[in-house]
């Protein structure tokens, strides 16, 4: 099975090797049809600390690295992606 790729925002990166990162859904409400947006935080495992608050970042489901980490981060998207 593959493993999923997200892409979202850097919104801390306080701990070391850790970032969390923000990830924005979007979908038409089944009744209303009206495009809701629905937001998650992950927390992903960062290992050269390279990313910063306010990075496009693409992460991808990996074997639990500890508690609450399941993601690694494993490419800066493009600002305009």
């Amino acid at each position: 099975m593959p493993k999923r790729v997200l892409q979202g925002t850097v919104v801390s990166d306080r701990n070391d090797q850790t970032v969390v990162v923000r990830v924005e859904r979007r979908f038409t409400h089944p009744l209303m049809k009206k495009t809701i947006r629905r937001t998650k935080k992950y927390q992903a495992h960062d290992a050269g600390n390279a990313h910063k608050v306010g990075d496009r970042v693409q992460i991808q489901e990996t074997a639990p690295i500890s508690k609450n980490k399941r993601w690694v981060v494993i490419a800066a998207a493009g600002a305009g992606n």
